[in-house]
């Protein structure tokens, strides 16, 4: 670092994305990158005659994305925002509702960005401890004070709470802020969004990168009461009011209108995921119960460093998380089948080795 950085940045420990390895090829298995390609309306909506208009400002608004947004979603317009990423918005959120006197609170296992959002905007974050089985315990959740962040299936497990649950948070952080993130909540999980018509205190967060085959368009959105909205926006045009490019903008309405695209794609990543826990099951591993397109793995006898590195020496890319809970465990994104065959007969030799 330069002697210019600012002393509040010192000490901050960045998030670190999955690897994007450029030396070879690759089965890339890390990152919870789609195996399918953005939907065919999206690619021929982003035409030359589209592209020639790059010279012009996209509409900050956003208004005709975010009209698709809702109506597809059975929300009203004012009920949507949305991002470069979701990255982005929940930024946004972190810093329109949290502060020095206000935590955040998640589990001690999850997204990697909300500790490094709440360090970066000096707000107070609060780790709450998981079940054994590494399922989310939310009764923890209830007497702490600060706003909420549960990413729904969670980020790194894998595993689900009902909406039922996530209802009676909202009920117990009445006066609090919950967000929910979405990300992966297409691969099998119903969503919470219908609470938002009977909860002010709910933002649910979605993205294009998963489930819309779309992680480098870079586009998020968030979904809450028109105060909660109004307040996201704020920060919005406080900082980029043009945060989500023209082109960016046609990939997301045709995304969405593209229904009978997103539902083929969701459906194959959920009979593999399904077909691929059997097979890792087969071979003695242990993988946590998911509801995402990964699931969390681990194998007797291998640290998940060291499988890790063997895949990678193999030539297939997975996830090591590195978090002391989730030493012994690999992360394993749902690829299309042949994909994870692939995956599977690398781990039944590296097994033979042990």
């Amino acid at each position: 670092m330069s002697r210019f950085l600012d002393k509040r940045y010192k000490g901050l420990t960045p998030y670190v994305p999955g690897e994007q390895p450029q030396d070879k090829k690759y089965i890339k298995l890390n990152t919870n990158e789609s195996p399918f390609e953005a939907s065919p309306k999206v690619v021929n909506a982003i035409n030359s005659d589209e592209v020639k208009k790059l010279y012009l400002y996209n509409d900050p608004t956003a208004k005709v994305l975010r009209e698709t947004i809702a109506n597809y979603y059975g929300v009203a317009l004012d009920n949507v925002a949305v991002s470069n990423g979701s990255d982005e918005i929940l930024a946004f959120a972190f810093n329109a509702f949290c502060g020095k006197n206000t935590p955040m609170v998640c589990p001690v296992v999850s997204y990697g960005f909300y500790p490094v959002f709440c360090e970066m905007f000096s707000i107070p974050y609060v780790a709450v401890d998981m079940k054994d089985d590494l399922s989310i315990d939310l009764e923890k959740f209830y007497d702490v004070d600060g706003n909420v962040t549960i990413a729904n299936p969670n980020a790194q497990t894998g595993t689900l709470l009902s909406v039922n649950e996530i209802e009676e948070l909202l009920k117990k952080k009445k006066d609090n802020v919950v967000i929910v993130d979405e990300a992966y909540i297409d691969f099998g999980g119903e969503s919470c969004l219908p609470l938002i018509k009977k909860y002010d205190n709910l933002l649910v967060v979605r993205t294009f990168s998963k489930s819309r085959n779309m992680a480098g368009a870079r586009l998020g959105f968030a979904i809450g009461s028109e105060e909660l909205i109004k307040d996201v926006e704020k920060m919005k045009y406080s900082f980029n009011p043009y945060n989500v490019n023209r082109l960016t903008q046609i990939a997301g309405i045709e995304a969405i209108k593209d229904d009978e695209y997103f539902k083929l794609c969701t459906n194959y990543v959920r009979d593999v995921r399904e077909y691929t826990v059997n097979k890792l099951k087969e071979l003695g591993c242990e993988v946590i119960p998911s509801k995402a397109n990964f699931v969390l793995a681990k194998l007797n006898g291998i640290s998940g460093e060291d499988l890790y590195k063997r895949l990678k020496d193999e030539g297939v890319l997975v996830r090591f998380l590195g978090d002391a809970l989730l030493s012994d465990y690999v992360r394993i994104t749902i690829g299309k089948r042949e994909m994870m065959d692939t995956l599977v007969a690398k781990i039944i030799d590296i097994k033979r080795g042990l």
